[in-house]
């Protein structure tokens, strides 16, 4: 599986048959949207319409299947804001023999039942950038600890090419309060089951 971020928590997961899009709001960001016909968009939360329609596009819970990947999408308590408590939901996805956990802009607090139905989780993406919009480090360290994932991606930080309506924190403060070392920074990550460690490990995407 092929990973690419795109700034803000908009992450695309590429396997041989099939594209995920996930949270492309960049558009409402000043960015130029990355869905294309054809792809699956997945929204965590409050989207705006894609520029292209996606063959599919998820924004609920349930259980979805495409292209021999399953979907999962969980409910959970949104990340609390100056506009209150909103729903929101942490998608769970099974492809190529990886599990992947995208949180979105939750709340840190999960409850047992939740944390069950996540299970084991190979790669796991976290929002950091905080400042009452997303997730905080604090908060971002305690999903990470809880879940136990094997690979960690951090999203939605500070970007000089974003236009957030909250101010976010840059990553190498987020990193640090987290007291996590990046193991590696990259362009692109492909991800093999056989290649994830034991430990939790945390890799830096660069934004495309």
């Amino acid at each position: 599986m092929d990973i690419q971020f795109h700034g803000a928590n908009c992450i695309t997961l590429a396997t041989k048959q099939i594209r995920l899009v996930i949270d492309d709001n960049l558009a409402d960001l000043g960015a130029k949207s990355v869905t294309k016909e054809g792809d699956v968009a997945l929204f965590t939360g409050a989207h705006g319409d894609p520029s292209h329609k996606p063959m599919l596009l998820i924004d609920h819970p349930g259980e979805y299947e495409t292209a021999s990947v399953s979907i999962y999408g969980m409910p959970a308590r949104a990340h609390i804001d100056e506009e209150g408590q909103r729903a929101a939901t942490m998608y769970k996805i099974n492809a190529e023999d990886l599990t992947i956990l995208v949180t979105g802009h939750i709340y840190p607090e999960l409850s047992d039942a939740q944390l069950e139905a996540i299970g084991i989780i190979d790669v796991m993406f976290v929002p950091v950038g905080g400042n009452g919009y997303t997730l905080d480090p604090v908060g971002a360290l305690k999903l990470v600890k809880k879940i136990e994932p094997k690979l960690v991606i951090p999203t939605h930080y500070a970007d000089a090419k974003l236009n957030f309506p909250v101010s976010q924190q840059d990553l190498d403060q987020a990193l640090q309060a987290m007291a996590m070392e990046p193991k590696d920074t990259l362009a692109k990550l492909r991800v093999k089951p056989t290649e994830l460690g034991e430990t939790t490990q945390l890799i830096v995407i660069e934004r495309s």
